[in-house]
């Protein structure tokens, strides 16, 4: 199975313990989820994220309805946390979310480990751009939530 990885950072001018509360919260996933995906977080809240917590989702890629299911699979707060696919659209599907506190801010990492079904060209035609424009959202949306004036992301 062919893999594809996706690595992107952003830095985010508050202190780790904050954007990391953030992240912690799986219903905030939908916040920052571009709307044409229709985006909702099945398990009822409050989602206890630890290590083997199964999150389930519902989304629309392209117009057809998904079922995903995601675990957490490595848990370390405030530093780094990896939910992979159990179910969903994907052959494969594995996110790590690295916070590096620094002197501008904290610095959140993604970095995507993912194989599609059908050819590299699927992915290229496809799958690579939605991808891009799904965290170039999710970009725009964290510096919206949390540069608001009382830099509070809620």
């Amino acid at each position: 199975m062919k893999t594809f990885r996706f690595i992107t950072h952003q830095t985010i001018e508050q202190p780790i313990a904050q954007v990391f509360a953030f992240f912690s919260d799986a219903h905030n996933l939908a916040e920052i989820t571009p709307p044409w995906l229709r985006f909702e977080v099945l398990t009822p809240a409050p989602i206890a994220m630890q290590v083997g917590t199964r999150i389930d989702y519902r989304l629309r890629i392209r117009g057809i309805p998904i079922s995903w299911q995601s675990e957490i699979t490595a848990w370390v707060p405030p530093r780094y946390f990896m939910d992979e696919q159990r179910r969903g659209p994907y052959r494969l599907w594995r996110h790590t979310h690295t916070f590096e506190e620094t002197a501008a801010g904290t610095v959140v990492g993604d970095e995507v480990e993912y194989a599609v079904w059908g050819s590299s060209v699927v992915n290229t035609l496809f799958v690579r751009r939605d991808i891009e424009k799904i965290f170039a959202y999710r970009a725009e949306r964290l510096d919206a939530l949390f540069h608001r004036k009382n830099n509070n992301p809620r």
